[in-house]
């Protein structure tokens, strides 16, 4: 029986809805507080990873990131924890199996989850009082910090924008497609609050004031304009009891988050825009276009339409088969498809796509090419496959509730409240059975579904915006133009007095940022114990089956509700010559997207869609544990019911055996696809360039092996080869033939199998069939991956208004560090505090990031969207001497240790305990070996820091670095670190 019924008051709480959820096996009770008039709603699921989160509706009124600013800020201290980041604290400390905010275009999201209940509940009550009782609230210096101020540089008479959420942005700004986005969004909004930027715009971000801060927070965040939410096995009354003893300072409080609704146009819109480049690289095939629609009026939505609307949309660009998808991309016109299809995140539904790197020339060929793709489908329909591909994969989508590392119960959240925040049903998204058995009926019945939805929501209807964005060198110019004369502008308004004011203002920042907070305060956040850390670590269950030719089956019993999760994995060690590394991605690629011999590869996705939960091929290529010898493997990946595995494994044997490399024309365009992806990542991803870079140089033949499959000279060879195909599409098909033959063999197979205890059986012995199908022969040993990257200092250059900086060595050679698991306590506690208060608090870098392998003995540290770059390197090089130094309290060390078994013992679905368990069999590591390291961390003293400070400074003596940055941060730089300098954008 339900825990309450409607009328039911406890803790200050009134039931008002009692609802069944049983596609997620769960009962959903919503609650308003009778004197705040808040509203939460406490879902009841016998899940262990609970979640909490509270969402203020945030919309703005100009983009000046008020919201974006907030999110960061009220995260740094508050009444209970006046201290500077308890956010960070917690980090430090807690188990949390999630941990952050988020800004939406008209929310703002503080969600936690965990599966220990007394660290769920100091979340819990650390972000409540964060969200109600900010230090933020009062303090400027929090807004000077994660927002903007003005700075000052030592011996320059001149003045600087710095702050985290200012250089978030330009990061954002400096991509092509994020700028694309905005200028959509506000062409298609431009009547209410979305046509603005929640995150915050460059040029507007130094607009906000402190005191419009202190006005919006006080506008949004009282409780009636918030939407509570638990989720988890938790107990139901302990929840109300902690969110009122909160709301005991409010009263009554006013709605202020509703965003009115977008009147339709009459008639199409189009528009151009100039995208600021910053470098005079190859501009003649990079404009962007794309076509958008605004689906819905605003009101509330059925159940069936929503569903309706989610098929419809994977139909048309949800597959790589999708028409939409097909038709642009076999266009020539373009690289790539953007726009992301249907997005429900919004009061009204959106539609978006486009297409990447076209010839300005070309632009209104790309709205042609979609209005009579859509005509077409009008016309004809869709291909009876193609829905039912649809449909099945949208049905166990649903059915599985797989949503990776992100917990479910924040998932359900945010489906949930986009109608609770617009006074519609929350429920109305989460009901899916019926929705979807009756889009089933109407098309057994034949009725037009989908052909009289593309009439209603696309072609007939006049709200759509065609957007085309070029690259400008004179935007560029004149976008850093307006920040230099903005900046003089204030300078000149200064008279001495005042600059020496803003000096010293600048200077009492710098001094707040590195002070350490009282021993007093920091004991007050609230922290788990280290005596209640379970001692024994956790085991996968295993069981390793070897069949024919060496093949073995590396089986996982796990309760997986009927699917069975296969990884299929060909050894590429001694069959791949190095010269064939930057081919193997395209190869994964090109044996699902090239079709077989049987059927194109439209065809073929259909059947995946229709026969399974998914399926697609990949290369994984890591050090291997206390060798040398690079583990690698081109994985086939997939999941379907277990009845369902023969045909999975059948489609897994085609795409292997049969695949067709015959169009040449197919093969340029993923090419052409992965070097645009490529070319976005240099720009937006840098650090996860810069990390590669390293590890290329400090993981062995694994880490360049990588590298020269996907990183940097990845991509130098994907320009090569897009030339090749075009010139000699012959010599490329044999590469392909050439991977096949020495790939695609039975010997030394191995299988993840993960399924049910009870379906073990059944799949060993389809995967049994499936290993005696593949051929047998020993294939040709090919020369080991030796190489590695030169030692040297680099500089990649690219249009980007902030920077990646990277600094690598290897404890292991460089220093003769014998690896302890201590070093997992010691390397967690100096990223999350001398890194990141030095790069990011102070630095006002977005990230802060420090690594070490214990595999390969690589050390790196890493920013992201940096305004620095020698300030940066000097903090790393200040790693060892802050370890030296740092005193550590017994509450310091036991809550780094703490935090470390959280990351040790990190929640995971079934899916993701198999692949761990296999690749932990695949290195050699036991549970002995497991626990052993276990007994290290928990065994972490103070000693262990001083040794690996020691190590650290030994081997940073020897390290070099690595950035991906602007042209003006290098020169400045160059004299100090003597970067060999390069454009990798140029051999575009």
């Amino acid at each position: 029986p339900p825990a309450f019924a409607v009328g039911d008051v406890l803790h200050g709480f009134e039931c008002t809805k009692v609802e069944v959820l049983a596609e997620f096996q769960s009962v959903a009770y919503v609650f308003t507080h009778q004197r705040t008039r808040a509203e939460l709603i406490s879902v009841v699921a016998a899940d262990e990873n609970k979640c909490f989160g509270v969402t203020f509706g945030t919309p703005v009124e100009n983009s000046n990131g008020a919201p974006h600013v907030l999110e960061h800020s009220v995260l740094c201290g508050s009444r209970k924890y006046p201290i500077k980041e308890p956010f960070v604290e917690l980090m430090k400390s807690s188990q949390q199996t999630f941990l952050n905010a988020m800004t939406f275009p008209d929310r703002t999201v503080y969600p936690v989850a965990s599966c220990n209940l007394q660290d769920f509940y100091n979340l819990i009550d650390v972000y409540l009082d964060a969200v109600l009782h900010p230090r933020a609230a009062t303090d400027p210096m929090v807004h000077a910090q994660e927002g903007w101020h003005y700075s000052t540089t030592d011996g320059k008479d001149e003045l600087d924008f710095k702050g985290v959420v200012f250089n978030e942005m330009k990061g954002v700004y400096s991509s092509h497609e994020a700028f694309h986005h905005y200028q959509t969004r506000e062409a298609l909004f431009p009547n209410t609050a979305h046509r603005f930027d929640s995150g915050g715009h460059p040029l507007e971000i130094p607009d906000l004031t402190f005191e419009y801060l202190q006005q919006f927070y006080r506008k949004h965040y009282h409780p009636a304009n918030g939407r509570f939410w638990f989720y988890g096995d938790d107990p139901l009354d302990k929840r109300l009891e902690i969110v009122n003893a909160f709301l005991a300072d409010f009263e009554e409080g006013q709605r202020t988050d509703i965003i009115d609704a977008q009147p339709f146009f009459d008639k199409p819109v189009k528009k151009s825009a100039a995208f600021p480049q910053r470098d005079d690289s190859d501009m003649s095939k990079k404009t962007i276009c794309s076509v958008t629609w605004l689906l819905t009026p605003g009101e509330a939505q059925t159940a069936e339409e929503k569903f309706a609307l989610s098929v419809l949309g994977s139909l048309l660009l949800g597959r790589r088969g999708s028409p939409l998808q097909k038709a642009l991309m076999e266009s020539g016109l373009g690289a790539q498809v953007i726009g992301g299809g249907l997005d429900d995140t919004l009061r009204q539904h959106v539609f978006s796509v486009g297409l990447d790197r076209v010839a300005p020339e070309n632009s209104a060929k790309v709205e042609e090419i979609v209005l009579s793709t859509l005509q077409q489908l009008a016309r004809d329909g869709f291909e009876p496959d193609a829905v039912a591909a649809a449909v099945n994969s949208l049905e166990f989508m649903l059915r599985e509730q797989n949503t990776g590392t992100f917990p479910k119960g924040l998932a359900l959240m945010l489906a949930a409240v986009r109608d609770w925040m617009y006074e519609g049903n929350p429920f109305t998204t989460l009901h899916f059975q019926k929705p979807l058995d009756s889009i089933k009926q109407r098309l057994a019945a034949n009725e037009p579904v989908f052909q009289e939805m593309i009439k209603k929501y696309l072609l007939d209807n006049p709200h759509r915006v065609t957007v085309d964005t070029t690259p400008s060198l004179e935007a560029g110019a004149a976008l850093e133009a307006a920040e230099r004369d903005r900046l003089a502008a204030a300078r000149a308004g200064l008279d001495d007095a005042a600059m020496k004011a803003l000096t010293q203002q600048v200077e009492q920042l710098r001094e707040a940022q590195l002070a350490e907070d009282p021993p007093e305060l920091l004991a007050k956040v609230p922290a788990l114990k280290l005596q209640d850390m379970p001692r024994a670590g956790v085991s996968i269950p295993t069981e390793v089956t070897t069949l024919a030719h060496g093949a073995r089956v590396i089986a996982h019993p796990l309760i997986t509700n009927g699917v069975a999760y296969i990884d299929v994995g060909f050894p590429l060690q001694g069959r791949v010559k190095a010269e064939q590394l930057p081919m193997l991605p395209l190869f994964a690629a090109a044996l699902k997207e090239m079709g077989t011999k049987k059927r194109d590869y439209v065809a073929l996705d259909q059947q995946i869609g229709i026969h399974t939960g998914g399926l697609g091929s990949s290369v994984s290529i890591q050090p291997r544990f206390r060798s040398d010898e690079p583990m690698a493997f081109l994985y086939f990946s997939g999941k379907a019911m277990v009845g369902q595995v023969p045909q999975l494994l059948s489609l897994i044997q085609e795409m292997a055996l049969d695949a067709s490399f015959e169009s040449q024309q197919r093969f340029l365009q993923l090419v052409l696809e992965a070097k645009a992806g490529s070319e976005e990542s240099l720009v937006t991803a840098g650090h996860s360039v810069v990390g590669a870079r390293l590890r290329a140089r400090f993981t062995g033949p694994a880490g360049w092996a990588s590298e020269r499959m996907a990183g940097l000279n990845g991509y130098f060879a994907l320009c090569e080869l897009a030339k090749q195909v075009e010139t000699d599409w012959p010599s490329t098909q044999a590469t392909l033939f050439a991977l096949q033959q020495s790939i695609i063999h039975a010997n030394d197979l191995v299988i993840t199998s993960t399924c049910d205890p009870s379906s073990q059986s059944e799949v060993q012995s389809a995967l049994r069939s499936f290993v005696d199908a593949l051929p047998s022969s020993p294939p040709a040993i090919a020369e080991a991956w030796g190489e590695r990257l030169p030692v040297e200092n680099e500089a990649i250059l690219v249009p980007t208004q902030v920077n990646y900086v990277g600094k690598g060595t290897n404890l292991f050679t460089e220093a003769g560090y014998d690896y302890n698991g201590s070093a997992a306590v010691v390397t967690g506690y100096l990223g999350k505090t001398h890194i990141w208060n030095a790069v990011r608090v102070s630095g006002g870098a977005y990230g802060a990031f420090c690594s070490f392998d214990p595999f390969t003995g690589a050390f790196t540290q890493l920013s992201y969207r940096d305004p620095n770059l020698s300030n940066t390197v000097k903090a790393y090089d200040g790693s060892a001497e802050y370890l030296r130094n740092v005193q550590l309290t017994e509450d310091d060390l036991h809550k780094a240790i703490v935090a470390t078994i959280g990351e040790v013992d990190s929640y995971q679905l079934p899916d993701a305990k198999g692949r761990t368990a296999t690749k932990r069999y695949l290195h050699g590591i036991t549970d002995e070996y497991r626990q052993q390291r276990r007994d290290e961390i928990l065994g972490t003293t103070v000693k262990d820091f001083r040794t690996l400070a020691d190590a650290i400074e030994t081997a940073q003596a020897k390290g070099i670095v690595s950035v991906v940055a602007g042209d003006q941060s290098v020169q400045e730089a160059q004299a100090e670190f003597g970067f060999k300098a390069f454009s990798p954008l140029s051999a575009a």
